[in-house]
């Protein structure tokens, strides 16, 4: 008697622990009934433990279960989503002689509905029929729903259809079921033919069937539509509730029709309906998403007046709007402000902060926000750690970047795959390939799938940093994979291959993207015609900007600015300035870059007063910067109007346009070169005292400038000075020292550093060692001379004819003859001079260093025979154009008369033919050569006169063969001192 009334008015948890504390002998144990209807009411009260309890309480004390407990039971592991339970203990009714009825089967067909065990639902419903047990409207009903929430409307409808021939009518609920389906799969059309047959079948629509249908056409952003479902509920007396306001308030907020929000709104209030805080959650939302954030602002102060308090979403969605229009101050005044009112930031907005602060590079300040979170007890994720690893990648700050990665692994946080792209990103732009490799490798290893985005970035960095075959292979790895490249990765294949100067595999890479129907856009135009400027093929970029119109597509600042610089650079200012001209006549803007173009290409051509106008312009429009004044000083220090380039410097100075080391370095340059070394010298002191540092160019200015008047103690001083700032020297720079050292006659210094460098993989240039061979020749070192041999061939580098010379008669007039030959055999094993050289040929005469103005009516026939002959010898036949010429101009100088019979000879790629040519000259008085050559397809019928004996300038006028060496230079020059 207690313990049902205990359970009647409610006592749940007195009833129970009655129970509980029974002994299973005791007289006053509650009957099997009771206990069902107590396990019921626990479920209904969703009180799980205590059911559990009651339940194994029962088998303690031996009370048989029925049906209804079973029934019982087998709601409760449904309740948890256990319906796979829930099906084994429905077989083990039938095993333990207790048969399940129509209920238990509907609550087991339930309960998998419910998980989306859909087959398995049927599988039931028909071993429910196998039992006898028909299937009743709940048990179609039931099986609708679960379709139609499963997104399976048309297996929904041919159930309906099954229950109809069974003989079963769909009720108001089984309908509405179906058009909530219906609606969510965006049926509309069938949603309201369902609705009409309710209403022609005498089903009454209800309520819930309205608002599924309100609901549905507002998600889809058919506002008519729920506008005259409202006014029909309205008549019919049904009333909205806040459930269907909400839905409306949704609709024309994501329509972006807010005044029709806030009218719906005042209308709530005028039917005492409150809002909920999902109401003004979505009204703040949208505002926030269009930029109006001052307006949603407003809404949370309208919450308080109707008594609400806005949550942490709210607050969240205000701080991103606030980021999102760059007001990151407002956002964090609202951050701190949700303290004040006891709203405390969950790791979603506290994430919303740091990404908003590390996108304005104040990464310290989002770290402080990070350890308050954590201290808090709130654990960061992989949205909290991502905005730092981007923002200092972005920065090159790659050890911060890494330190960030790494503290994410340590916290068993799983990096996701624009992580690992802000990564590889910012390793490429670093230049450190094999880190971003590694990356990409690590990646893939922990089964992050790279997308397109990840492929692009990779193949764009290992293009830009010259790893042509790795981007090759990383595009193969992409299609192998399934994956097509798009217009991004596509693109910065393009843009790669043009900045390493290979506009054909650029184009061929064009082609590709029509073949694939992935067509290019404006960015990629770009990209190929700036490629073709910068390798010289400025009238083909020409062509591509005229087809561009052809494609739909509009030229941009950005193409006309590449092309105007492009003509400019070659020199072609007629066509740039027409190209100016038309950029401002269709509209589009002029920036400071094609105004530097065209300044840069006045300058260029030296005509300064062109270039004072375009200045003179570009700082009335507010253009002029100091990269600007920069090309401006250069050029007129270049045409020596250094009054002009002087006065602009103080002008700069004093318009508050702050010169960097590259004005000064242009400055102090131009003064090295006039020998004013005192005044580089001051610019140097003053670049210093402005915090500018000089760099290894300003530098190698100084010391080509010293190295003019002959000061090698401030030479070697500066580099002293170079070094104790840390800045590293290129190979011009250790050249000049080198130089330096030699002349000054400290060879050990020089020999030291020799050994230094080569250690650091820096090659010296050929001047420097030229420089070297001459100390140790003075000095008579001759197994220096050949360990420089070895140390030049090991780098590519060759000794200019005139040091070879040198060196042979050096040690050939010293009486070193032995010595001589051994240097001359070392000369021919490095190709530095003919295989057919010897020693006499080489100690007749000294070279003439490039003298062609010599008068050659003194040579005399032995030299004319030898130089002939030694030609001939190292060539064995005619090789190119530049023996045709050197043979030819030997036998005019003895009037005799040399022919060559239709000789054919390659030139790189192209061939050449000589049509038979008949030389005779007068040796006293001046000639004419005419030579007619075929190179290919680019040369057609050119004639080289040849006046005087100007043969070394005009040779350079020829297509020169690709297998041209050293050799025959050094073979020319020979000839020359013959011919002397």
């Amino acid at each position: 008697m207690l313990f049902n009334a205990y359970r009647k008015t409610g006592f749940l948890d007195d009833a129970a622990s009655l129970f509980l504390s029974a002994d299973k002998d005791g007289e006053f144990l509650p009957s099997l009934v009771c206990c069902n209807s107590l396990l019921s009411d626990l479920l209904k009260t969703n009180n799980m433990e205590l059911f559990w309890k009651v339940y194994d309480k029962m088998s303690e004390v031996k009370i048989c279960p029925d049906v209804y407990t079973y029934t019982n039971l087998i709601s409760a592991l449904c309740k948890l989503g256990k319906a796979d339970k829930s099906q084994r203990v429905l077989f083990e009714m039938d095993r333990k002689g207790c048969s399940p009825n129509s209920v238990t089967y509907n609550v087991v067909i339930n309960g998998l509905c419910r998980v989306g065990a859909l087959d398995e639902a049927l599988e039931v419903k028909r071993s429910m029929a196998e039992k006898g047990l028909v299937p009743d409207v709940y048990t179609y009903t039931t099986l609708v729903d679960g379709f139609c929430k499963h997104k399976k409307a048309k297996e929904g409808k041919k159930l309906i259809q099954e229950m109809e021939r069974m003989g079963l009518n769909p009720n108001h609920v089984t309908y509405t079921a179906l058009i909530n389906g219906l609606m969510k799969q965006g049926d509309v059309e069938e949603a309201f033919r369902i609705k009409g047959e309710m209403s022609s079948r005498g089903i009454k629509i209800n309520f819930v069937t309205y608002a599924a249908l309100v609901c549905g056409v507002c998600k889809i952003g058919d506002m008519e539509k729920a506008t005259d479902l409202l006014s029909e509920m309205l008549k019919l007396g049904i009333s909205p509730n806040v459930q269907i306001y909400n839905c409306m308030i949704e609709g024309y907020s994501r329509g972006n029709n807010m005044d029709k929000a806030y009218e719906l709104l005042a209308e709530m209030k005028r039917r005492k309906l409150s809002p909920t805080i999902f109401t003004f959650n979505v009204m703040i939302n949208t505002l926030c998403h269009r930029g109006d954030v001052s307006r949603a602002n407003n809404v949370v102060d309208e919450m308080f007046l109707w008594g609400l308090k806005p949550n942490t979403v709210i607050y969240t969605t205000l701080i991103n709007g606030y980021i999102q229009g760059s007001k990151l101050e407002e956002a964090i005044r609202i951050f701190e402000g949700m303290k004040e009112k006891e709203v405390l930031p969950d790791v979603f907005c506290y994430n919303s902060l740091i990404i908003g602060l590390c996108k304005a590079k104040r990464m310290a300040e989002a770290a402080s926000y990070m350890a308050e979170m954590m201290a808090r007890g709130l654990k960061p994720d992989a949205f909290t750690y991502s905005p730092f690893i981007h923002a200092y990648s972005k920065e090159g700050e790659m050890k911060i970047a890494s330190r960030y990665f790494n503290e994410m692994l340590d916290c068993g946080i799983a990096p996701n795959d624009v992580i690992y792209t802000a990564l590889i990103d910012g390793h490429l732009k670093e230049g450190s390939i094999s880190e971003a490799l590694s990356t990409f490798k690590y990646m893939v290893d922990q089964a992050v799938l790279p997308d397109l985005q990840t492929y692009s970035v990779l193949i764009h960095g290992l293009l830009k940093n010259q790893k042509v075959q790795d981007a090759m292979q990383v595009l193969s790895d992409l299609q192998n994979k399934g994956l097509v490249p798009d217009l991004y990765t596509y693109s910065s294949l393009i843009s790669g291959f043009c900045k390493l100067g290979d506009i054909t595999k650029a184009f061929q890479l064009l082609e590709e993207m029509y073949q694939r129907g992935v067509e290019p856009n404006i960015v990629t135009y770009n990209a190929l015609i700036n490629g073709l400027c910068k390798s010289g093929a400025v009238d083909g970029a020409r062509k591509l900007f005229d087809s561009i119109k052809g494609r739909g597509l509009a030229p941009n600042s950005v193409t006309y600015a590449t092309i105007i610089d492009g003509f400019c650079k070659c020199g072609n200012l007629a066509e740039a300035f027409r190209l100016f001209d038309e950029m401002q006549s269709v509209g589009v803007p002029c920036d400071s870059f094609v105004y530097n173009a065209l300044l840069a290409g006045c300058c260029k051509e030296g005509n300064p007063e062109m270039s004072l106008s375009i200045f003179h312009d570009m700082r009335e429009k507010g253009l002029a910067s100091t990269h600007t004044y920069n090309i401006l000083i250069d050029g007129l220090s270049k045409s020596n109007e250094f009054t002009a380039a002087n006065e602009l410097f103080e002008d700069m100075i004093d318009e508050i346009t702050m010169p960097n080391h590259v004005t000064f370095t242009i400055l102090i340059d131009h003064h090295c070169k006039m020998g004013m070394m005192e005044k580089a010298d001051r610019l140097f002191i003053e670049m210093q005292e402005r915090n500018l540092k000089p760099t290894t160019v300003t530098y190698t200015s100084l010391l080509h400038g010293y190295k003019r008047v002959g000061n090698r103690f401030k030479m070697l001083s500066l580099f002293d000075e170079l070094l104790a700032k840390e800045i590293e020297p290129d190979e011009v720079i250790y050249s000049l020292i080198v130089e330096a050292y030699c002349e000054d006659g400290r060879w050990m210094e020089a020999f030291q550093m020799l050994n230094n460098i080569s250690v650091k993989g820096v090659t010296l240039r050929a001047n420097a060692y030229d420089a070297m061979v001459d100390t140790v020749l003075r000095r008579d070192e001759f197994s220096k001379v050949l360990k420089l041999f070895d140390s030049m061939e090991r780098r590519g580098l060759m000794l200019t004819s005139s040091t070879c010379n040198s060196l042979v008669r050096g040690f050939h007039e010293s009486g070193n003859t032995d010595k001589a030959t051994k240097i001359l055999g070392h000369m021919v094993k490095y190709g530095w001079v003919p295989s057919s050289s010897n020693l006499n040929g080489l100690i007749i005469e000294p070279d003439l260093q490039n003298d062609t103005n010599c008068q050659h009516s003194c040579i005399t026939s032995d030299q004319k025979d030898v130089a002939c002959q030694l030609w001939l010898v190292q060539l064995g036949n005619f090789q190119g154009p530049y023996d045709y010429i050197f043979l030819s101009s030997l036998s005019l100088s003895g009037g005799r008369i040399l022919a060559m019979k239709d000789s054919e000879f390659d030139v790189g790629e192209s061939s050449i033919s000589c049509k038979e040519t008949f030389l005779k000259a007068d040796a006293a008085a001046k000639y004419d050569e005419i030579l007619e050559v075929t190179v290919g397809h680019v040369y057609s019928n050119i004639v080289l006169r040849l006046q005087e004996y100007n043969l070394m300038t005009k040779m350079k006028m020829l297509p020169q063969s690709q297998d041209t060496t050293a050799s025959e230079e050094l073979m020319r020059r020979l000839f020359l001192n013959f011919w002397s």
